[in-house]
């Protein structure tokens, strides 16, 4: 009988600390579910905190977007004219620095020899006057709207735009004088006054 209350008493005792360690779980549970929440909201404020801050956001506005600067274009009219009038410069220096000596008679039984009108010096020459032709008609497309005859001659556009004309125009001039191959007609020097025209021009506006 002992043996069997023995048992009994036993049986109550493993019930209740069955019971005891049910209930310790059950208060442990929601502990460690709040410290699991609380790893899970540190996890999300990590992320935004990692969020690009390129894009600013106040509230509920919607997001900034950064525009990008105005960048000019790399080819117009103008950028043409002006690269058109230096070259013209150019090409007017390298038409003078190969320029042949004269070889000119100054005796009277002494034949005259045909000057080369076909030679480096020449072929520059009308190169310059085609990069001057080209200076000027870009010029008057790209600034039409800058000339004014009531500004007066002595306006910087206005200036600009008659020295230019008159320079090409010289020039051509000078390169016309210099096809007779017997005769240089003083186109040099012309020409230097054309170019010189130009680069005036060209300085107003610079």
């Amino acid at each position: 009988m002992k043996g069997l209350q023995f048992m009994s008493v036993a049986v109550c005792m493993a019930t209740l600390s069955g019971t005891a360690y049910a209930q310790e779980a059950a208060f442990d549970l929601p502990l460690t579910t709040s410290a699991y929440v609380k790893d899970y909201e540190s996890f999300k404020l990590a992320a935004n905190d990692a969020e690009p801050t390129s894009v600013k956001k106040s509230g509920s506005a919607a997001p900034e977007i950064r525009k990008s600067e105005f960048e000019p274009e790399t080819f117009s009219g103008s950028n043409a004219h002006k690269y058109l009038g230096l070259a013209t410069i150019l090409g007017a220096a390298l038409t003078g620095v190969t320029a042949p000596d004269e070889n000119e008679c100054e005796t009277g039984g002494c034949v005259q020899q045909p000057r080369q009108t076909n030679g480096t010096h020449a072929k520059l020459a009308r190169a310059t006057v085609a990069l001057a032709a080209a200076t000027v008609v870009t010029g008057l497309v790209a600034h039409w709207d800058d000339f004014h005859l009531e500004d007066g001659i002595t306006d910087p556009d206005n200036m600009h735009a008659l020295l230019g004309t008159a320079g090409m125009l010289t020039m051509a001039y000078a390169v016309s004088k210099a096809a007779d191959p017997y005769n240089s007609n003083g186109h040099a020097g012309k020409a230097i006054a054309g170019a010189a025209l130009m680069a005036v021009a060209i300085k107003i506006t610079w």
